[in-house]
């Protein structure tokens, strides 16, 4: 498994090691521990952007998750993952921002994995794996 992190978003709310452990335990939670990912933490803007281009929704967002397709040559995947939204998230909330981006990055990489959220019963099972993964890693479970 390789897991790159590019950071075009200040402030550092999860240095690099640790978004590598987060992402690669979520990897290996959904089966996909091979898997070559790109991390990249973005602003708001940047990820709305995406959003809009992507998937026809130019409304902010915390996470997106690109299957690129394993060809050998770079990732099969890419993690875009807003930092600006996990501070504000994490500041209205009065949680702490590194648990919020953890969070955004375990749910990414989950998608990878084949998880999803369109209706009630799989964001319970998404939840579930959610919680399951950030406990693991000593962070709170998602209520």
């Amino acid at each position: 498994m390789t897991v790159r992190v590019t950071r075009d978003a200040e402030p550092e709310v999860l240095g690099e090691p640790e978004v590598t452990r987060v992402v690669s335990a979520a990897l290996r939670f959904g089966g996909r521990a091979d898997l070559a990912v790109e991390v990249v933490l973005v602003d708001d803007s940047t990820l709305a952007e995406l959003h809009g281009r992507f998937l026809g929704d130019e409304s902010p967002t915390d996470v997106l998750a690109c299957d690129l397709g394993e060809d050998g040559n770079g990732p099969g995947a890419e993690i875009y993952a807003s930092v600006e939204r996990a501070l504000e998230e994490a500041n209205a909330a009065g949680a702490p921002p590194a648990h919020e981006l953890a969070w955004y990055l375990v749910h990414g990489a989950l998608h990878l994995c084949g998880y999803d959220d369109h209706d009630d019963q799989d964001r319970a099972r998404m939840r579930s794996a959610e919680s399951e993964v950030l406990r693991a890693l000593g962070y709170a479970p998602v209520v």
